[in-house]
Parts: structure tokens; C-alpha cells; sequence
């Protein structure tokens, strides 16, 4: 009995890790698409928005190490 106690403990890890690599692979496949048009282009606009904020700093910061 104690036998069988320790071979399910044993096999309890790899069971489990095979049944979520099985959920997580297929949660893949039942959703759409990931990211509409218009998220993808909000996105792209934040990203030029906060790189032309850290080109103001960084240019500010210039300036008064210059100065």
C-alpha cells in the first residue's frame, strides 16, 4: 500500500505538467485574433508619444549640462 502511495506521488508532478502544457496549448487555439487594427495602431502612437517625450528629456538634459 505504502508502495502505491509513493508511485502516485511520483507520478503526480508530470501528470500535472502535461495536463497544463495540454489546457495552455489548447487556450491557443480557441481565441482570435490577438490584437484588433486599431489596438495595434493606439499602441503604436503611445510608443511615438513616449519616445518623442524621452527625446525632450534627454535633449533638456543636454542643455543644461552645456550650460
Amino acid at each position: 500500500m505504502t508502495e502505491l502511495f509513493y508511485a502516485l506521488a511520483l507520478l503526480a508532478c508530470p501528470v500535472g505538467m502535461g495536463t497544463m502544457m495540454w489546457l495552455m496549448m489548447r487556450g491557443k487555439h480557441t481565441g482570435g485574433e490577438s490584437g484588433t487594427a486599431s489596438e495595434v495602431a493606439a499602441l503604436r502612437a503611445e510608443v511615438a508619444r513616449l519616445r518623442a517625450g524621452s527625446d525632450d528629456r534627454r535633449a533638456a538634459g543636454r542643455s543644461r549640462s552645456a550650460g
